[in-house]
């Protein structure tokens, strides 16, 4: 029942981005689709469909972008081994954390890592250059050649 004043739509979106919320901050925790729709008060197969529907992937994609864009960020500092970074951004092992990694960005992490992308240029940019655009489909990361 959609609180006083909001359309059901609204309620509607209000509750995936609860869900969306949960997947960004607690990405490297387990979140099954049984949680996140328990999380959107919606059935698993209604909060998959509203899910893509309002944002463009499957529950599952979104939560594996933001795990490799947190894995980005952390393979630019050579402190943490390739696996520990695939274990802090929620992979179980290095060969899933690889293969979902080669997926969205279209090289290894090792290969990711040697390349050390650092720009100067403020964060926001860095961000927009080096994100994931979607699984098999992104360029080789750093800033569009003019």
């Amino acid at each position: 029942m959609p609180r006083t004043g909001w359309s059901p739509a609204e309620d509607q979106n209000r509750r995936l981005l609860r869900a969306r919320d949960a997947m960004d901050r607690d990405f490297a925790d387990r979140l099954g689709l049984p949680a996140l729709a328990k999380l959107a008060h919606m059935s698993e197969g209604h909060f998959s469909r509203s899910f893509r529907s309002a944002f463009g992937e499957t529950p599952h994609r979104y939560l594996q972008r933001r795990r490799i864009e947190r894995a980005m960020s952390l393979l630019r500092d050579p402190a943490s081994s390739v696996t520990e970074v695939g274990l802090q951004v929620g992979f179980d092992s290095l060969g899933a954390f690889s293969r979902v990694f080669r997926a969205v960005v279209g090289v290894s992490p090792s290969q990711y890592r040697e390349r050390r992308l650092v720009a100067n240029a403020p964060v926001c940019f860095v961000k927009t250059w080096l994100r994931p655009v979607s699984f098999g489909e992104a360029p080789t990361p750093g800033p569009p050649v003019p």
